[in-house]
């Protein structure tokens, strides 16, 4: 689809600011506030309007978002509502409004982890860098058995917060594949999501170790495996 030019005044700021971000910035990339203030030089709120547009669905992550961005820089990280288009504007989402409890259930809901990567909050991610995990409640679209989209709560960290676009769930077939699992596979599973863990068998932790070793120890590990049935 052909966006209109992000130049045309007629759009308003907001559209505009919108359309610069499409079509100039681009899904996932950084940009700074000089280059949005070039962009606009006759705008002295454009960075207000884009501030806005998170109202509108878009995710656009500062580095209070994410630490390793620079106080100049923000991400725009996920398209929300085609604003430029009359009557999408009218209506803002409705903005952020949870409160100290609310958060707090959803965390306690989630078991103070993240979602994504399982990360605690304050831990180490494990990768030698001294960024430590923070927790925050995060939006996911799921796409419920009867086809409609529902918005539900999920705690993420800061460092899985940055990419979640894309995460949407569909529920729906979830549920399907659940329902083709056979007894055992069920059992197993329940005790996963009882203990909200998944703790590795032994064969599949042997199977792992065996992926990473050379050509000559695998064969060794072959032939013991076999010995049995020769």
């Amino acid at each position: 689809m052909v966006l209109p030019s992000w130049q045309d005044k007629k759009l308003g700021g907001k559209g505009r600011a919108a359309l610069w971000l499409e079509s100039e910035v681009k899904e996932g990339n950084i940009f700074t506030k000089a280059q949005l203030r070039k962009a606009f030089p006759d705008d002295a709120q454009i960075d207000r309007r884009v501030r806005e547009l998170r109202d509108y669905g878009w995710q656009i992550d500062t580095n209070r978002d994410d630490p390793e961005l620079k106080q100049e820089e923000q991400r725009y990280s996920r398209k929300g509502a085609e604003v430029w288009i009359p009557g999408q504007a009218k209506v803002a989402k409705a903005k952020d409004s949870l409160t100290g409890p609310q958060r707090d259930k959803v965390f306690l809901g989630d078991n103070f982890l993240c979602r994504t990567c399982g990360t605690g909050p304050g831990e180490s991610y494990g990768d030698g860098g001294l960024k430590l995990s923070k927790l925050d409640v995060a939006r996911r679209e799921v796409r419920l058995p009867d086809g409609t989209v529902e918005v539900q709560l999920v705690t993420e960290c800061n460092r899985c917060h940055v990419g979640s676009g894309g995460r949407d769930t569909d529920l729906g077939e979830l549920l399907r594949v659940v329902e083709g699992l056979t007894p055992l596979e069920r059992k197993v599973f329940a005790g996963w999501i009882e203990a909200d863990r998944r703790t590795p068998s032994v064969l599949e932790k042997l199977w792992g170790v065996f992926r990473t070793l050379p050509e000559e120890s695998r064969t060794a590990v072959m032939r013991a495996v076999t010995a049995e049935d020769e």
